[in-house]
Parts: structure tokens; C-alpha cells; sequence
């Protein structure tokens, strides 16, 4: 296969295409990712084109990392932190043809999982980015940049929501009507959310955003959590963000796409692990509110989520790559199940959190 890949873009990093075995990789929906192999025995490189339509100030991500790794090299020097590789001339992006590209060192004996299948995975990538946030702590997280604006803000989604509720035709809003009741139901939990958000002691933290088990590299052999990867979402947010989205990706068997809802169930073994491992790095650092909150965190993700499916499909599946017409209200249909199922076993499930709290 040719790979759409500019001789430019290898030379401003010094290297040529007869020099590399490129081999496009990766199944993130957003950026472009090559794995660079020099056929001369050397280190293996990732290579990124960053998708400019979803980041709007690609500036922002570099600055961002820039900032952390600064301060993560300086406290914590042994800490895995994948930070771009500087062009010849010492940038930390590149830009050619209206396209902004970075490069970041290969990891070897590591391996990203798309799907878990042991408890055991979920406590790893649980405890990583548990870690990274522990050693971020103390960072002022006011100096960074959003790299996407109102990401994980439940307010404006629910806005988004009734916006395309107004819009939409009479046949979507009859295709989705309980949907749309769920949705309307479900708004106290952004009623809940309000009512804690300015109290101090539940700060803005230096968040991932994005902590789906693709986005940590595990030992290829012992399957323990190696780092953190895909940093591009890393700014200001609430503990709740990263979390949450842990509970609504890893908890379940199956991902948004299933349309047996008969499927869509908590696994406990899976929910003791991602506290577990979550905890043993954050339990100290989490404020009497966050604690509160920790499962709750849970509900949050999975409404935003369900609300964001639910709005594309009410304004014609603008936004989510869909294979059929209802798939995205097949996708809300799946998250209020799931976020139905966690609500029904909120006694277990907080049961569980205490007991890891201790």
C-alpha cells in the first residue's frame, strides 16, 4: 500500500524514505500514526499527523506537553513522560502543507490492548493514569491550554443536546422519543454536578480525557502498565474526566457499538480492579469531595456520552462516523443502559469504594 506520506515530513527529522520501513499503525479515529523502522539497526519512531479539524490549535498541545515535561524531567526524572522529538531546527512540531506532524519515541516490549480481558489489565491502566495525575499534583494546571474546548463539559452538552432537539425533524425526535425522555430525565445528574463544582476543595486537576485502554502501553510480557500515551487531550479538568471515562470504557464487555442491550452490563471484577489500581495512586491525594464523587464520576462520562451520541443523531449524524442511519441512536440506546445498570448497583458498587478507601 502507498502511504500518503511527504519525503519533507521524514527530512525535517533527518531521515529519508529509503532509509525507514513505514508502516501506517494504530485504530485511533483522529490522527494519522506511522511506525518509522530504520532498516539500518536503530531506535523506532511514531510518527503523527495531527487531524486539525478535531484540534483546532495543535500550538496549545505542544505547549502543553512542553510545560509538563519541564516539570516531570525536574521532580521526577525516571518517570516516562512521551514527549515529542524536536525537528532539525528544534521544533516540536512541523508544518508543511497546511498539515502540522510530530514525532515521539517507540516504546519497545510494550503493547496497547483495544479490548480488555482480564481484570488485571484494567488495574494497570487504571493505576498509570492514577500515577501520572499523582505526579502532577502540585502542578498549576490554570497554565495550560484547552486543546478542545468544552471536551467534558456536561453543561454544554446538554445545551447541544436541546439545541438539536429544536432543530431536528418530527421523524428523528419520533425515532428517538425515549431517548430524548431519558436524556430529560437524566438532567439531575448535571443538576448534581453544579451543585459541587465551585466548592474548593474539588479542584481543577491536570487531566488525560481520554482513558480508554488503548491510551497505555503494558510490559509485552507482564502485562504491567508501562506509561501513558496519546497526551493530545491532557489539560485543565476535573478527576471526574478521567475516571469516569475508565468506568464507561472498561467496565463493560462491549463497546458502544452493541446493539444487544441484554450485553450491556457491569462487570464487577473489572470495576474492583480500575478502583483498585486507580486508588493505590490517588487515595491520598483525592479531596473529601472528590472522594464523594468517585462513583459518580461514572454517571457523568457515560450521560455526556449518551447526550453526544444522542444529539448527532438528532442532527443527522454529523460528527460520529456512523454505517447506518440510527447507529448513533442505537450507541445512546447502549450508554443509558449501561449508565442504567451502574445506577442499579450503586449500593455494590459503592460498597466497593469504601473499602478501597480505607
Amino acid at each position: 500500500m502507498e502511504l500518503n506520506l511527504d519525503a519533507e515530513v521524514l527530512e525535517a527529522y533527518g531521515f529519508s524514505k529509503e532509509d525507514l520501513d513505514i508502516a501506517q499503525i494504530g485504530t485511533g479515529l483522529i490522527n494519522r500514526t506511522y511506525l518509522l523502522s530504520p532498516l539500518i539497526e536503530g531506535k523506532k519512531y511514531i510518527l503523527q499527523n495531527i487531524n486539525t479539524v478535531v484540534f483546532k490549535k495543535p500550538q496549545a498541545i505542544a505547549n502543553n506537553l512542553r510545560s509538563i515535561a519541564d516539570y516531570l524531567s525536574g521532580l521526577y526524572p525516571h518517570y516516562l513522560f512521551i514527549k515529542p522529538i524536536q525537528t532539525l531546527s528544534g521544533e516540536e512540531m512541523f508544518f508543511f502543507q497546511n498539515e502540522y506532524w510530530r514525532m515521539l519515541p517507540y516504546v519497545p516490549n510494550t503493547v496497547s490492548l483495544d479490548v480488555l480481558t482480564e481484570p488485571q489489565q484494567a488495574f494497570e491502566a487504571a493505576k498509570q493514569f492514577g500515577k501520572l495525575s499523582r505526579l502532577l499534583d502540585r502542578f498549576d494546571a490554570s497554565g495550560l491550554e484547552p486543546t478542545i474546548e468544552g471536551f467534558h463539559d456536561l453543561e454544554l452538552r446538554f445545551e447541544q443536546f436541546q439545541s438539536a432537539l429544536n432543530g431536528a425533524s418530527n421523524d428523528l425526535k419520533a425515532r428517538a422519543q425515549n431517548e430524548i425522555d431519558d436524556a430529560q430525565n437524566h438532567r439531575y445528574i448535571l443538576d448534581y454536578f453544579q451543585s459541587y463544582v465551585l466548592l474548593p476543595d474539588f479542584p481543577d486537576r491536570v487531566m488525560h480525557h481520554d482513558t480508554k485502554i488503548s491510551n497505555v502501553l503494558l510490559n509485552t510480557q507482564t502485562y504491567e502498565g508501562v506509561c501513558v500515551i496519546d497526551l493530545d487531550t491532557i489539560m485543565p479538568g476535573k478527576f471526574i474526566s478521567d475516571l469516569g471515562d475508565m468506568m464507561r470504557t472498561y467496565l463493560c464487555a462491549f463497546t458502544e457499538n452493541e446493539t444487544d442491550l441484554n450485553k450491556i452490563k457491569i462487570r464487577l471484577p473489572y470495576f474492583e480492579a480500575t478502583i483498585e489500581g486507580y486508588l493505590s495512586e490517588m487515595k491520598h491525594i483525592l479531596t473529601t469531595t472528590e472522594k464523594e464523587l468517585i462513583l459518580f464520576s461514572g454517571k457523568y462520562i457515560i450521560y455526556m456520552q449518551a447526550l453526544r451520541f444522542l444529539t448527532d443523531f438528532l442532527n443527522g449524524n454529523i460528527y460520529y462516523p456512523t454505517a447506518y442511519l440510527t447507529q448513533n441512536l442505537d450507541r445512546t440506546k447502549n450508554q443509558f443502559k449501561l449508565l442504567s445498570d451502574l445506577i442499579s448497583r450503586e449500593t455494590e458498587l459503592q460498597d466497593i469504594i469504601e473499602t478501597h478507601l480505607v
